[in-house]
C-alpha cells in the first residue's frame, strides 16, 4: 500500500509518518510512504532528515500547485496534513487571504483530483475551528479551579454536552478564514468521494500537541507556553478579564494511528464520514492551570494579565469524541500529563526551539 502524506515535515505529518512506518502490521502489510512538503512552516525543514531515516520517498512540493502533483506515482491513500493551521491565517503580512485559500482549499481540491485519478482514498486532518464562533462564544460557562467549564445548570444547545462539542454543533459562519477554508475542504472532499466513488474520512481534531511541535502564540499553544515559561520569555493572558481561564483539550497525534488504520481498512459505507477526535474533558486544561504546571516543573515565572483580545479567541473548546468511540472503538491513549512532560523534556533538550519555531 502506498500512502501520500502532505505536510510531511510538519509536526503532525512527521509524527504520523513515523507511526505508519513503525506500525505497518496494523495496516495489514507493508506501507510505502511518499511525503510532500513545501517547508513554509518555520522549523519544518528540521524534519527532512527524519524523512530519509524512515525511508520516506520525500518530494519538495506545494499542494496548491497542480504541477507538483503531476509526477506522483499511483497511490492508495492521501493523508492530508498540509495546511496553514493558524486561526489568524489570511489576516497577517505572512499569510494573505489568497495564500490561505490556495494552501487550505485549492490544495485540497488538487489532492482530491489526484484521488479521483488514482481511485485513492482521502483522509483529511481537519479542525475544531469549523464550528461557529458566535455559537462557541455563547456556550454557558462558569469559572472553576482556574479554568472555564460548562455550566451544568444551563440549557445546552444541540451538539453540546458535558462531553464537549459534538459533530452536530453549529458550523454557521463566521468561522474565520481558516475555519471556513477547512469546512469548505470537508464539503468538497465528501462531494468528490460521492461523485467519483472513493472513500473519504474527515477527522476534526482538537489541539494537537507533543514534543517537536513548533510553538507560537496563535498555534501550537502548549509547546509555545512551555518553552516560553522555561526560557523566561514574556507570556500574557489575553482577554477574558486577563484570567487565563481559557480552556482547550489536547491530543497527541500518535493517538490518531489506530483510528487511521481502521478507516483505511473498512469497506463500510454506513459509518458517518466525519468524527471529532480530541483529548476530551479529561485532557483539557486552561492557560492558568498550564502555568501552574510549569511553575511546579521549572520554577515560578510571572505571566502578565491584559484585557486585550485577539480576533476569534474563544473561552472553551473541548471535543466530544463519543462518535469515534461508538463507530471506531477509538479513544485517546496519551494522558495530558504525559503530553506536557514530553513537550517539557523536548524543551529542556532544545534551548533554541522558540527561535526555530518563529523562523
Amino acid at each position: 500500500m502506498r500512502v501520500l502524506i502532505t505536510g510531511a515535515c510538519g509536526f503532525v505529518g512527521s509524527k504520523l509518518a513515523r507511526c505508519l512506518h513503525e506500525n505497518q502490521s496494523l495496516f495489514g502489510g507493508p506501507i510505502e510512504i511518499v511525503g510532500l512538503d513545501n517547508f513554509s512552516r518555520p522549523g519544518s525543514k528540521q524534519n527532512e532528515d527524519l524523512m530519509k531515516q524512515l525511508g520516506v520517498h520525500f518530494r519538495r512540493g506545494d499542494v496548491s500547485n497542480p504541477k507538483d502533483l503531476e509526477s506522483m506515482p499511483a497511490i492508495d491513500w492521501v493523508l492530508d496534513c498540509a495546511a496553514n493551521p493558524s486561526v489568524l491565517g489570511g489576516m497577517t503580512k505572512e499569510s494573505t487571504s489568497r495564500r490561505l485559500i490556495d494552501d487550505n482549499l485549492m490544495g485540497t481540491v488538487n489532492l482530491l483530483e489526484l484521488c479521483k485519478e488514482h481511485g485513492a482514498g482521502f483522509l483529511l486532518v481537519s479542525t475544531s475551528r469549523v464550528y461557529s464562533i458566535p455559537a462557541m462564544a455563547a456556550i454557558p460557562l462558569v469559572s472553576c479551579n482556574d479554568a472555564f467549564a460548562l455550566d451544568k445548570d444551563a440549557c445546552l444547545e444541540t451538539g453540546l454536552s458535558q462531553r464537549g462539542i459534538a459533530e452536530k454543533f453549529s458550523t454557521s459562519p463566521p468561522l474565520s478564514l481558516y475555519g471556513a477554508s477547512k469546512l469548505a475542504s470537508e464539503i468538497l472532499a465528501l462531494e468528490y468521494g460521492q461523485c467519483f466513488d472513493f472513500p473519504v474520512w474527515i477527522n476534526r481534531c482538537g489541539v494537537l500537541a507533543g514534543a517537536g511541535q513548533f510553538g507560537r502564540a496563535d498555534q501550537g499553544i502548549f509547546s509555545f507556553w512551555i518553552n516560553s515559561h522555561l526560557r523566561r520569555a514574556p507570556l500574557r493572558y489575553l482577554g477574558f478579564e486577563g484570567s487565563g481561564h481559557q480552556t482547550r483539550d489536547c491530543l497527541h497525534p500518535n493517538d490518531l494511528l489506530h483510528l487511521l488504520a481502521k478507516q483505511m481498512q473498512t469497506s463500510s459505507k454506513t459509518i458517518p464520514p466525519i468524527c471529532n477526535v480530541g483529548g476530551g474533558p479529561t485532557n483539557a486544561m486552561s492557560l492558568k492551570q498550564l502555568t501552574s504546571w510549569c511553575d511546579d516543573r521549572f520554577g515560578s515565572h510571572h505571566v502578565e494579565s491584559t484585557r486585550e483580545t485577539r480576533p476569534f479567541d474563544l473561552p472553551w473548546v473541548v471535543m466530544d469524541t463519543k462518535s469515534a468511540q461508538v463507530h471506531w472503538d477509538w479513544k485517546p491513549q496519551t494522558s495530558l500529563d504525559m503530553i506536557l512532560r514530553e513537550i517539557a523534556s523536548h524543551a529542556d533538550e532544545n534551548p533554541n526551539w522558540l527561535a526555530i519555531s518563529q523562523g
